[in-house]
C-alpha cells in the first residue's frame, strides 16, 4: 500500500536542479499530524514550490537562454505549470470530496517534467 502524502512531503521534478516541499492548506480539515493532501493539491507555488533551476528545453527561459549561450544548455529558475491534477491518487480515500494523494502519485508539468514524491511527509497512515 502506499503513503497518505501530506504536508511537507518532498518532491522532486525530473528537470529540477533540487527537491521541494509540499505545501497544504489546512482548509480540508483532515490531519495525519499535519495537514492531508488530495490531488488538488498541486497548484504551483500555492502547493508546489519551484525546483529552482529548470532544465527543460520546453521552457521558453530556457529555450531562449541556450539560444543566447549559442545552443549550450541554461537552466534557468523553475516556475512549475501544473494544468492537471496529481494523478492517480487513492480514488477509495476521500478527503474534501477528492481522493487522497499517495506517494504513488505524479504530477505533470507543462515543460515536461514529471514531479514525483521522494518522501510522503508521514510514516504513519497507509491508503488503498
Amino acid at each position: 500500500m502506499a503513503m497518505q502524502v501530506c504536508m511537507g512531503a518532498m518532491l522532486q521534478c525530473s528537470f529540477g536542479a533540487a527537491p521541494s516541499s509540499l505545501i497544504v492548506l489546512p482548509d480540508k480539515r483532515v490531519l495525519t499530524g499535519t495537514p492531508a493532501a488530495n490531488i488538488m493539491d498541486g497548484k504551483p507555488i500555492v502547493n508546489v514550490p519551484p525546483f529552482g533551476m529548470c532544465s527543460s528545453l520546453a521552457n521558453p527561459t530556457v529555450a531562449a537562454a541556450t539560444a543566447a549561450a549559442l545552443g549550450v544548455l541554461t537552466p534557468m529558475p523553475c516556475i512549475p505549470v501544473t494544468p492537471a491534477p496529481w494523478a492517480p491518487g487513492a480514488p477509495t480515500v476521500l478527503i474534501a470530496d477528492m481522493p487522497a494523494l499517495d506517494s504513488n502519485s505524479m504530477l505533470m508539468c507543462t515543460w515536461g517534467g514529471v514531479i514525483k514524491i521522494n518522501n510522503p511527509g508521514q510514516t504513519t497512515v497507509e491508503v488503498p
